[in-house]
């Protein structure tokens, strides 16, 4: 049973830095398709980054790239979210994702959130 607990969100300038950590519980003999999610109250859920487990297939949202940056520990089982330059268009509440993925890294739906079955609690950030 895959759970997922976001934690790092809080308020920063524009112009800042934040790092959201999700804690994952993953069967390490599967693949899956990781993905950072974020909601605006209001609005639908837009996929901002996503990684497959193997480390090797990142895909980022054109209103994050070269700002936010995803990655794994695969020993601490923890993905990450290194957001910087943040800007007040960043503000909203961030989703760790997971998406059991036995056929492969199919790119073309890396960020759509109706890929992903398992999802945490979320995370507030706000930039100021």
């Amino acid at each position: 049973h895959v759970q997922l607990v976001e934690s790092g969100g809080g308020t920063v300038q524009a112009g800042g830095s934040l790092r959201l950590s999700c804690a994952t519980s993953l069967n390490p003999d599967s693949r899956y398709c990781l993905g950072w999610i974020r909601q605006v109250p209001g609005k639908e859920r837009e996929g901002v980054a996503a990684i497959y487990t193997t480390g090797d297939n990142k895909k980022y949202a054109d209103s994050v790239k070269g700002r936010f940056t995803i990655s794994q520990d695969n020993a601490k089982d923890t993905l990450y979210l290194q957001m910087d330059n943040l800007k007040p268009e960043d503000t909203a509440t961030y989703y760790c994702a997971a998406a059991l993925s036995r056929g492969g890294w199919y790119p073309s739906s890396a960020l759509s959130s109706a890929r992903y079955n398992t999802w945490g609690q979320g995370t507030q950030v706000t930039v100021s």
